[in-house]
């Protein structure tokens, strides 16, 4: 990770635990698991990234990353107000663990599948959180960041 990169994820981190890390799971979060075992054919993955507007596959549950990476991931979709996505917990299933790599060609996790598109994993997401960029991903897939209203609000007072 570049410097900057890498310093914004800890402050992310850093906050995301002083600001109420529990309670991570709002309505419409899927814990989807690991997809009932054999979760690393192709023919699975596929229909497991496009089943949903925003997937991700992490280390642990939205409500309690066992990575980081995987909560900062978690911290970025709960800034932009994104409740409703499917998470599958790669610990639970290592042919989902290693299948998710394959099939991206991508070798670390978390990763996040946008409208069935593989955008990236955590230093992806936090750069077009940064850049503005996810703002604008979210808005093609008819989600409303929550920090447009925050702005919002802010320009207001």
């Amino acid at each position: 990770m570049s410097g900057s990169v890498g310093r914004a994820a800890a402050a992310l981190l850093r906050w995301g635990r002083g600001a109420g890390g529990g309670g991570l799971r709002g309505p419409g979060v899927r814990a989807a698991g690991s997809g009932g075992g054999g979760g690393g054919s192709a023919e699975q993955l596929d229909a497991m990234v496009k089943k949903h507007k925003v997937v991700v596959f992490l280390k642990g549950t939205p409500e309690q990353p066992q990575c980081g990476f995987s909560n900062a991931v978690v911290q970025i979709l709960r800034l932009h107000g994104v409740r409703d996505y499917a998470a599958y917990n790669v610990l639970d299933d290592p042919q989902l663990r290693q299948g998710i790599k394959d099939y991206s060609n991508w070798p670390t996790i978390p990763q996040v599948y946008l409208n069935g598109e593989f955008v990236g994993g955590c230093d992806i997401l936090l750069q077009m959180h940064q850049n503005g960029d996810l703002v604008e991903e979210l808005k093609k897939l008819g989600i409303r960041s929550a920090l447009l209203d925050e702005k919002k609000d802010q320009d207001s007072k």
